[in-house]
């Protein structure tokens, strides 16, 4: 079988200290190799044009050009390339504004080293990473208690897995988790795990709130809702 091209990653953070870190924390995976490093978001665009990485790992607090706005570029320029951001912000319009430049993973400083690298391969696979420390306010938007529901609702989906979201969909629809299971040709227990990882993630308890939230991110009609 032949061997998988590693995932090209740019770093770009203007602290020296911390691209060697983050350099020798990526070299010792199988499946990412790093290709360029940048100290600026001017810089940071010129690596991903000449580099033409899987993956740009970017701070939000860049000198010269600002990281939303280099991802911005980014992701018009080189759309192949995806933007993961690691940063030291927390505070929720930080994270409003990377997801609309088009992030696909947002990662803080203070995470643990397995969750970046998780980021950097869900990113280079097509999905969305959000860190556990922030992942809380896009679950008050999709359930409304900032006011916002619908696309917001969409968003936090990013934080399920394919299966979690069919489980999600299902249960909010009546199904018993034997019901589930039947559907989706798992065990009863890897449902009820699923459930509890959803319930977890998007911080809801009560089937009303699920069924609010399923509604909102347009993952079934109302009609479809089943009496338990």
């Amino acid at each position: 079988m032949p061997k998988k091209t590693p995932i090209s990653v740019v770093i770009a953070d203007d602290h020296a200290i911390l691209r060697v870190g983050l350099r020798l924390l990526l070299s010792v995976q199988p499946d990412i190799k790093v290709v360029g490093e940048a100290g600026d978001g001017d810089e940071a665009l010129e690596q991903v044009r000449l580099r033409k990485p899987d993956v740009l790992l970017l701070d939000i607090s860049m000198p010269g050009t600002g990281g939303v706005e280099a991802a911005s570029e980014v992701r018009k320029r080189w759309p192949h390339t995806r933007v993961v951001f690691l940063t030291m912000h927390g505070e929720a319009p930080y994270l409003d504004s990377a997801l609309a430049a088009g992030a696909s993973g947002y990662v803080l400083k203070r995470a643990l080293d397995s969750d970046l690298v998780s980021a950097i391969r869900a990113a280079h696979a097509g999905s969305t990473f959000i860190d556990a420390g922030v992942a809380g306010h896009l679950v008050a938007k999709a359930l409304g208690s900032d006011g916002r529901t619908g696309a917001d609702a969409r968003q936090a989906c990013d934080l399920l897995s394919r299966r979690e979201l069919q489980v999600l969909k299902l249960a909010a629809a009546g199904l018993t988790n034997r019901q589930i299971s039947s559907k989706v040709f798992v065990g009863i227990k890897s449902v009820e795990t699923y459930r509890a990882r959803v319930l977890k993630k998007l911080k809801i308890k009560t089937r009303e709130e699920m069924i609010r939230f399923a509604l909102d991110a347009g993952l079934f009609s109302p009609a479809e809702s089943h009496k338990s």
